[in-house]
């Protein structure tokens, strides 16, 4: 007798939701055993903060009022890391594919989107523990950094690096070797970074470099976190325009929401029609 197709429903929404948490499990448990990639994962935005924030903070100066170099690039390293992270569950789809454990969840009782979805969860969790470990340093670079900072932080965080795995989810999809996919994370991770207005404010830029900014999404994570600790809002001088208008915090968050429900709809089907 066929199951009512309420039923079926509940099956098929259980299936997904079973196979979210055993993935994402799995990505966080892998994440706490190797201390070296969270060790790495927090020296490279480190190494930036002191080569071009010491650096160049003498000879740049204030971007503007009560906002100097240091204090400007933070936010944007914050959301530097959590786009090494969140890629790096591509790397862990390469890297299962290639011991064969993907074969295996592939074929377990779990649902495919249950298994594209896990990993952008695993890698959101990720992402936010390594947020706030580079929170730690805010208060002693002149950052300054309430309760409601840290909490308005953690949301944005979760949406950036699960729109951002779902970017490198589908490139995963179509690669086979992990040389292959990480030679060209190394192409595709650097342009994001500096295009991002990380290291400078966008609408200074000239107006290419404005176009090929504002269609980055690491541009919209970036300036998110630098209103919430900066107060940056509404200023054409260091937040981003479209269409004329300075984007707000909400604008950009929907913004990422709806660009990371499309990336991860892409991924699950790019899975869903692989043997």
């Amino acid at each position: 007798m066929t199951a009512p197709p309420r039923g079926r429903m509940g099956a098929a929404a259980a299936e997904v939701w079973r196979g979210t948490w055993v993935v994402a499990y799995r990505e966080l448990l892998r994440f706490v055993r190797e201390r070296s990639r969270l060790v790495g994962t927090l020296l490279q935005p480190l190494l930036f903060l002191v080569v071009f924030g010491v650096g160049f903070s003498g000879i740049i100066g204030p971007l503007a009022p009560g906002v100097d170099f240091v204090q400007f690039i933070f936010p944007g390293l914050i959301a530097m890391s959590v786009l090494t992270t969140a890629l790096f569950a591509g790397v862990s789809v390469v890297w299962d594919r290639e011991f064969g454990f993907l074969k295996e969840i592939m074929v377990a009782p779990l649902g495919r989107s249950g298994i594209v979805l896990g990993k952008a969860v695993g890698a959101a969790g990720v992402a936010v523990v390594q947020g706030l470990l580079m929170l730690v340093i805010a208060p002693f670079i002149g950052v300054s950094l309430s309760v409601g900072a840290v909490l308005a932080v953690i949301p944005v965080i979760v949406i950036l690096a699960v729109a951002l795995a779902g970017l490198g989810l589908i490139l995963a999809s179509f690669l086979r070797s992990q040389q292959g996919f990480q030679l060209l994370m190394q192409i595709i991770i650097f342009p994001m970074i500096f295009l991002a207005g990380v290291f400078f404010p966008i609408g200074s830029a000239p107006a290419w470099l404005q176009v090929a900014s504002k269609i980055n999404p690491l541009t919209y994570g970036v300036d998110a976190l630098r209103q919430i600790f900066l107060g940056t809002g509404g200023s054409a001088e260091l937040g981003v325009e479209l269409f004329g208008r300075v984007m707000t915090i909400g604008q950009e968050v929907a913004l990422m929401g709806g660009l990371g429900a499309v990336l991860l709809a892409i991924a699950v089907g790019a899975f869903t029609r692989q043997e």
